[in-house]
């Protein structure tokens, strides 16, 4: 089963992600997709390190996800995607349109539980610069194609999921 978890700043959404894989009962790999450009993100990635059982298998992919998710699903296993959002940072100026019909041919395929955290940033006001705009309407678009091929799609705010799909 495939399910997008989608929230916002500090809304829950890892945590959340992390008890569902921790509930699976299944053994655990975690993908990540940030990268500690500054002494801030540094922090949060400590941060989410922290929260995460230390058995539990981390793998690194800022850039090629699909060929992550392709490498590491497998029959009884779970997947952890944390996060969609940083991930569309990294490639968006890149061959990101490449990037992304990768990952959403790679997915009806995938093997296993696979759950990906995304932001949600679509509920704010339109951001004023071109740049930012295009930021957000392709992670909304990434967003409602993810929601489209997975079984589940919960929304978490202040801890709190809410299935939207499923």
């Amino acid at each position: 089963m495939k399910e997008l978890i989608l929230g916002g700043a500090r809304s829950g959404k890892s945590a959340h992600a992390q008890r569902r894989a921790a509930a699976s009962g299944l053994p655990v790999t975690v993908i990540v997709t940030g990268t500690a450009g500054d002494a801030e993100m540094a922090e949060r990635i400590a941060h989410h390190r922290a929260a995460r059982p230390v058995h539990w298998r981390v793998v690194e992919a800022p850039l090629e996800l699909a060929a992550a998710l392709r490498a590491h699903a497998a029959p009884g296993r779970c997947l952890i995607v944390d996060c969609l959002t940083l991930w569309l940072m990294n490639v968006i100026d890149g061959d990101f349109e490449a990037e992304r019909r990768a990952l959403l041919e790679a997915l009806p395929g995938l093997p296993g539980e696979v759950l990906f955290v995304a932001n949600e940033i679509g509920l704010g006001i339109v951001p004023l610069g071109a740049e930012t705009r295009r930021f957000r309407d392709e992670a909304g678009r990434l967003n409602q194609d993810l929601a489209a091929a997975c079984e589940r799609v919960t929304f978490v705010a202040a801890g709190l999921p809410l299935v939207l799909k499923g």
